[in-house]
């Protein structure tokens, strides 16, 4: 028996083994991961055992993955999300109980069991399969950025109720094996518990947490900030247990409230190391869980089982989509996305072996299944948007619908710039394109910011950079140069390669979180990479030999020699102080379009009337159909006005209803 150092170090060099394995056949990590687990788990060399160690350590894997996500949120987000959560994510929890429930009855005819399956065990086993896994599907959106699509949108909702579906779960299952048990007062003092919890975290832990970063960020220490932030992550989730809800929804909440701060982009940073490699241990464990000789032994009643709850839940879930607003290719994506079973599931399935009420060899026949799903599950996601393809003639008539568009807005546009990725990056370049007369056109995911920005003018479509057809709609071969906005390895080199494909003498650049991935960025056609974190060192510097007494002509002899050794075209230029921002006052600033429909209070009024500086919110630009109107103090608001507010969230949200009410 292995000690929980020696058991620590097992799982941690098998990972780096396997993912450098997997990487060098150019196939997922987690597909590593999972490989690995089934490798030294106890059904294979036995080197470790599911043992309380190995359980901390895969809960706190997903608890940071959680975490992350909910920055990705905020509450406005989630509340504007109610539909998916409590109406999409209920049905989905609700039926695929009931078509469980039915297809476990129809095992007693087909399996010798010594144990026969009742409507209890038949609930439970329904229950574990409605479940689909957080961890691998959230990872795989956050990778192919696809958390804030349509599709991501919904099952991101109905992950999240799934989660709030375990605690109820996990009582009823035990009362229904004991028949004696008062299950309805259970579920209305866990009701009472969780709904108490969650008010206080959303409530009170909001004005808090603001209040609370401010102060340990005043101390100036990382170390500090880094503390703090796993107090906070891991002390929501403790709250969360404590009222019997699952860890994962803890950490949720807490990055939920942390995104409506400005220290969400340093916290995203600071976080992912944690979360990967805890996330990578999760996976590990998940493999140990397969038992090969019994997949072997059984491979048609797994298969069987692997088969039917998968197909079922596409099927399920993809018409529940449909029937909720969704399109035919977002109602697929989202089916295929969550078919697999889920972390939570193997929960539910241990407690029913474990009271006795499903027998052994069903139990370990649909673990098996479960597990096999989860290694399934990468490969469909990835081939998702093909699989879509050829089972909706609809989704052909989308997708060339949102080409034609694209291609309608920059039919005649020459020498523009391209820009992959509309967010602040992406939307300060456009700006300055602007004021230099350069045209540009942009591709972004996310609907709502694509929606804002087009509203204000923005020559901005919603499109996937990453696609050869996004590209080419973009006027890839009329364009001068491409930029890609956005700090993403993997998505930045599937951008490369088809710009080599199509237009390989166009000049791209690049931005990179550091100089890591710069001489890949470079091999793959980039003609500058521009790091992030290089050029805040090269301008730190900088400024502080001027401030030392350096004479300039030095200094930028100095960062230009620095410089180019990394790059070639940027010989000559020197950012000034006013190139760069200081996120910590401008990550919580942001730009709002509001329509003035009719009936808005602010038709007919002035700016001056209005008195928007009074709310800390200042107007930018005015549309007024295909005119932008001079911004002054005098200026005349009218119907189907579009007009462009600029401040903090709660500044920019008076400042819209004192214009509409």
């Amino acid at each position: 028996m292995f000690s929980a150092l020696e058991l620590t170090l097992i799982l941690l060099a098998s990972g780096v083994l396997g993912v450098v394995a997997f990487r060098m056949l150019h196939l997922p990590p987690m597909l590593g991961y999972l490989t690995v687990g089934i490798a030294i788990g106890p059904h294979a060399l036995g080197w470790t055992q599911e043992n309380q160690t190995t359980h901390v350590l895969a809960e706190f894997g997903v608890v940071f993955l959680m975490f992350s996500i909910g920055l990705e949120f905020s509450l406005g987000k989630l509340s504007a999300m109610r539909k998916i959560v409590f109406g999409l994510g209920m049905a989905q929890v609700l039926l695929t109980i009931a078509a469980a429930m039915a297809f476990a009855f129809g095992l007693k005819y087909l399996l010798p069991l010594s144990i026969p399956i009742s409507w209890q065990a038949a609930f439970a086993l329904g229950g574990a399969l409605a479940m689909s896994s957080t961890a691998i599907v959230s990872k795989l959106l956050t990778e192919r950025m696809e958390l804030e699509s349509e599709h991501g949108r919904r099952i991101i909702g109905i992950l999240l109720f799934q989660d709030l579906a375990l605690v109820p779960l996990l009582i009823m299952v035990p009362a229904l094996a004991d028949p004696h048990g008062d299950i309805v007062a259970e579920l209305a003092w866990a009701g009472l518990k969780a709904v108490l919890v969650l008010v206080l975290l959303l409530v009170a832990g909001q004005k808090l947490i603001r209040k609370w970063f401010s102060i340990v960020v005043k101390r100036r220490s990382q170390e500090l900030f880094m503390l703090n932030l796993l107090l906070i992550t891991l002390g929501a989730a403790w709250i969360t247990e404590q009222a019997g809800l699952s860890l994962a929804l803890g950490a949720f909440i807490a990055g939920m409230l942390i995104s409506e701060t400005e220290y969400k982009h340093q916290v995203e940073e600071d976080i992912k190391s944690f979360r990967d490699v805890l996330l990578g241990l999760f996976f590990i464990t998940i493999g140990m869980l397969l038992n090969v000789s019994l997949v072997l032994e059984h491979w048609w009643l797994v298969l069987l089982l692997l088969i039917g709850p998968v197909m079922l839940k596409f099927g399920l879930i993809a018409v529940l989509a449909k029937l909720f607003g969704g399109s035919t290719g977002v109602s697929l994506r989202t089916g295929m996305a969550l078919a697999q079973a889920g972390e939570f599931g193997f929960v539910l399935l241990n407690q029913a072996g474990g009271l006795r009420m499903l027998d052994p060899l069903l139990v370990q026949l649909i673990l098996a299944a479960m597990v096999l799903s989860m290694l399934v599950a990468p490969f469909v996601i990835a081939k998702s948007d093909a699989i879509v393809m050829k089972l909706s003639s609809n989704e052909w008539m989308m997708q060339s619908l949102a080409l034609t568009q694209i291609a309608a807005r920059t039919m005649a546009t020459q020498k523009h710039v391209i820009i992959a990725g509309f967010g602040r990056s992406g939307q300060n370049l456009a700006n300055l394109l602007e004021e230099e007369k350069i045209a540009y056109h942009a591709l972004d995911l996310d609907p709502d910011r694509v929606r804002e920005a087009q509203a204000a003018g923005a020559n901005v479509s919603y499109g996937n950079a990453a696609r050869r057809e996004s590209l080419v709609a973009a006027g890839i071969h009329r364009a001068a140069a491409l930029v890609i906005s956005y700090a993403d390895t993997a998505s930045a080199l599937k951008v490369l390669h088809f710009v080599h494909e199509l237009a390989p003498n166009l000049p791209v650049i690049v931005r990179s979180h550091d100089d890591t991935d710069l001489d890949k960025l470079r091999a793959a056609g980039a003609t500058e990479v521009v790091p992030e974190a290089m050029e805040g060192s090269l301008m730190l510097a900088s400024h502080a030999l001027v401030m030392l007494g350096v004479p300039l002509r030095r200094v930028v002899h100095r960062v230009q020699a620095a410089r180019d050794e990394r790059y070639a075209s940027l010989r000559g230029y020197f950012h000034g102080a006013g190139d760069a921002l200081d996120d910590a006052e401008h990550l919580h600033v942001r730009l709002h379009s509001v329509a003035l429909n009719a009936g808005a209070k602010a038709i007919g009024q002035t700016l001056m009337m209005l008195k928007l500086a009074d709310l800390h919110a200042e107007v930018t630009a005015i549309r007024r159909g295909r005119q932008r109107v001079e911004v002054t103090p005098d200026v005349l608001l009218q119907a189907g006005d579009i007009v462009v507010l600029r401040g903090a969230t709660e500044a920019v949200a008076r400042a819209e209803d004192r214009m509409l009410r």
